[in-house]
């Protein structure tokens, strides 16, 4: 069954994201509030706002997974803004609010949509409340002169309680920056005026901090690493299993965070998620000599199952875009009509992949894929072989990838079928991930070379996507009116060239490409 670390997906309402830019400085609780106005700029007026007592519960995992991973988690009664409020990292100084009402959940009960949104973070544990934070706050509207809104500093005297006894209080002054666009960065003006009042603030005897109120309530282990931490990048003279574990950790890491992109449809998301899935797949099979075999076997089938679960989403939303694109080739007309052919079946299709992919992703086979996964960046079950200097055993595992993809292109012609080339993209794309994953150990050169295989695949992505274009253009072309099916012809004919020119391209490059693969270092 579907699960979430709520167990509950039914409440409908959707989350309303804010972008938040802030800096924080701790402030002495007998210090004077410094004037802004006039030395900010910009500022030239402070409007006052009345006091308000905030109560804020926050939930975590008993092992607080969450805020070991920079996310905070609240119910907070009070104020304009009161509600159920998941925080997400983006940046240093900025943060994702997904906001929900309050009634969207009692305390301990956390909202579906928010629980679901970091099901990769807490894999299942439950979450509970942590900690309570009451805060008695004063704010400011710091205005410029029109009466335009440039930020609100809010002065919050700070009461900290952890199961059931208080530990601690404070006094905490935050200065956030208004009408940030949601998935928007911060301008230049933005940084200036936060990182001039984080100025005045520290005369004023204030320390600027990074940590969340919760992180102070609940101690130590909150600021602990998060599940996944990718160690340093061992020389070539160390195992050969410390870079394994290292491409592991990274893997892990970048499929865990794109899962929480992906449940929030992000852009690129479902991509990066995707590629995070093959790029591990992919490690276990370069680099099988060095790991258990049944579990290596196991992961890379479950990794599998995932990069599959998001294949059609995926796929639907690359064709959808290429062919609106490329639509605009045919002019006004001819143009619209086959555009909107398109985005009727991919934006439906896209769709179906969406609740096809979540499905997947909210099944307790996934959840225990992700434990399999945090493990295995952990404490990878590795094989006697790992043991072995990194430089000396690892080259020869790159050499054989690019090896294959050099036999499989022999004889290749621009007029082979599809499956020739996908054939030739698969092994060029394992041949690029075996030379990323260990440039950093190998170093310069076989960088180089992960350079010129990212080029080839490129090329045969561009290639590969032409064509299954086309197949989805055959599909539409029944059906429809006879300007409508003339339109789509021509755009198909527009792929068509375009898979040429692609393979033509590669044809162009792959010696070049050849010869930085046969190339080796001289002593």
């Amino acid at each position: 069954m579907p699960v979430t670390a709520s167990g509950d997906l039914s409440h409908d309402a959707a989350p309303i994201t804010q972008r938040e830019v802030e800096r924080k400085v701790l402030l002495p609780a007998d210090a004077t509030l410094p004037v802004l106005a006039g030395v900010l700029p910009g500022v030239v007026g402070v409007v006052e706002r009345p006091a308000v007592t905030l109560v804020a519960e926050y939930h975590d995992t008993v092992d607080l997974r969450l805020a070991r991973w920079g996310v905070t988690l609240r119910r907070r009664a009070g104020g304009a803004d009161e509600g159920w409020h998941l925080k997400l990292p983006v940046a240093s100084d900025v943060r994702d609010e997904l906001r929900l009402p309050l009634d969207a959940g009692e305390v301990g009960h956390v909202p579906g949509p928010l629980a679901d949104t970091v099901l990769a973070l807490v894999r299942g544990e439950p979450i509970v409340p942590v900690a309570t934070v009451t805060t008695l706050r004063s704010a400011q509207r710091l205005v410029d002169a029109t009466g335009v809104e440039l930020a609100e500093l809010v002065d919050d005297r700070v009461r900290l309680v952890r199961g059931g006894e208080p530990v601690g209080e404070l006094r905490e002054v935050e200065v956030e920056a208004r009408d940030v666009p949601e998935r928007g960065v911060p301008d230049r003006g933005v940084g200036s005026l936060l990182d001039a009042a984080v100025a005045v603030l520290e005369l004023a005897g204030g320390t600027p901090s990074s940590t969340p109120k919760a992180v102070h309530a609940l101690g130590r282990l909150a600021s602990q690493p998060p599940d996944v931490v990718v160690p340093p990048w061992p020389t070539r003279d160390e195992p050969a299993g410390a870079t394994l574990t290292c491409v592991l950790a990274s893997g892990v890491r970048t499929l865990l965070l794109a899962d929480v992109g992906v449940r929030r449809d992000l852009p690129d998301s479902v991509h990066q998620m995707r590629v995070a899935a093959r790029s591990l797949r992919s490690a276990l099979r370069t680099f099988a000599s060095l790991v258990d075999a049944p579990w290596s076997s196991d992961l890379r089938d479950e990794l599998r199952w995932v990069a599959d679960s998001l294949a059609t989403i995926r796929d639907a939303e690359v064709q959808r875009a290429r062919l609106t694109s490329d639509a605009g080739l045919l002019g006004p007309r001819d143009g619209a009509l086959a555009a909107a052919a398109v985005l009727r079946l991919l934006d439906a299709r896209v769709e179906e992949g969406r609740a096809a992919a979540m499905l997947a992703l909210c099944s307790e086979r996934y959840v225990q894929l992700l434990d399999a996964l945090v493990d295995a960046a952990r404490d990878p079950r590795l094989a006697a072989a790992s043991g072995r200097p990194a430089g000396r055993t690892l080259k020869p595992l790159v050499r054989t990838a690019a090896r294959r993809l050099r036999a499989s292109v022999e004889g290749l012609q621009v007029d082979d079928p599809p499956q020739d080339w996908h054939r030739v993209r698969i092994l060029a794309k394992r041949a690029r991930y075996a030379a990323q994953t260990t440039a950093p150990v190998l170093g310069e050169r076989v960088e180089h070379r992960a350079g010129a295989l990212a080029q080839v695949t490129d090329v045969l992505g561009e290639a590969h996507d032409a064509a299954t274009c086309q197949v989805v253009l055959r599909e539409l072309v029944t059906g429809v009116d006879g300007p409508t099916a003339f339109a789509l012809g021509r755009l198909h004919e527009v792929e068509v060239e375009a898979e040429r020119r692609e393979r033509a391209r590669f044809a162009e490059i792959w010696p070049d490409v050849e010869r930085a693969l046969r190339t080796r270092r001289r002593h």
